[in-house]
């Protein structure tokens, strides 16, 4: 049995979807796993990981605009708010999102479907450095 573990540092640009596929697949590649899983892990309260269309922007623009309108920045209920309005809303969204995807390896590559890529969503407005652990593990 196969183990590979590594963390991935991902800086970011602010709220969005950035798409990290390629580097989790190179590093699938780089543990020798031929048929497995990957784990990917991040390690943060505001930031999340989602499996999503990675062909067509549109749709993962779509997503990021309904997210802002079911928990807008701002909202007088909320008391959290110690590093500004975006504080809360950033919580909120990683956890009706993920902080972990498990992802199929065969063949040593991953195994998504045709138009799915792997994607850190950060919340925040601001741009911050992430951390996401990978950990691999099978034959």
């Amino acid at each position: 049995m196969g183990f590979h573990r590594v963390s991935l540092s991902v800086a970011t640009r602010g709220a969005g979807l950035m798409e990290i596929t390629e580097r989790v697949a190179a590093e699938v590649a780089r543990s020798g796993v031929r048929e497995g899983l990957v784990s990917v892990f991040c390690r943060h309260t505001s930031c999340s990981l989602v499996i999503m269309e990675n062909a067509d922007p549109s749709a993962r623009r779509d997503l990021e605009r309904w997210l802002d309108r079911l928990v807008p920045a701002d909202d007088p209920h909320f008391t959290h708010t110690a590093e500004g309005p975006d504080d809360m809303p950033s919580h909120i969204k990683m956890a009706l999102t993920r902080t972990s995807e498990t992802v199929p390896v065969g063949g040593g590559r991953l195994l998504l479907g045709t138009w799915q890529g792997l994607f850190l969503w950060e919340h925040r407005r601001a741009s911050h450095t992430r951390e996401v652990i990978l950990t691999v593990i099978g034959v």
